[in-house]
């Protein structure tokens, strides 16, 4: 099963200390290793994006920063057996910043990626018509 895990943080004021950067590198080297790991990234701060809504029928868009509380900051997706593991490399992740980043509070969130539905189906985890 596929999940993807989304790090949310309030803006840091400074960037985060190097010990924190090599142990994440090293973290996300053994997801690598034992296949697990399917891609990861940093995401800009919403200042530098946009956002398009849906609201009452009308679409409207604008440019950042994106007023929520909290901030995207990073995404991993994984490929595992269980939702069980997503949640132990979310811990993982978030033990490396607390221990090495005093301070710093975030939110990991774990979600199971669903697949793409048949051509001129139902899309995946619909109820059936």
């Amino acid at each position: 099963m596929r999940f993807v895990i989304l790090l949310t943080s309030d803006q840091p004021p400074a960037p985060p200390p190097p010990p924190l950067m090599q142990a994440l590198m090293e973290l996300g080297q053994e997801a690598a290793r034992s296949g697990a790991l399917v891609d990861n990234a940093r995401l800009a701060p919403s200042a530098a994006g946009a956002r398009v809504t849906l609201s009452g029928g009308e679409i409207s868009s604008g440019d950042g920063p994106v007023t929520d509380i909290r901030e995207f900051v990073s995404y991993a997706v994984y490929e595992l057996a269980s939702r069980e593991e997503a949640v132990e490399w979310a811990i993982r992740f978030l033990t490396l910043h607390r221990d090495l980043w005093p301070g710093w509070q975030g939110v990991a969130e774990v979600r199971q990626v669903l697949p793409a539905p048949p051509a001129g189906g139902p899309p995946t985890g619909a109820p059936p018509a």
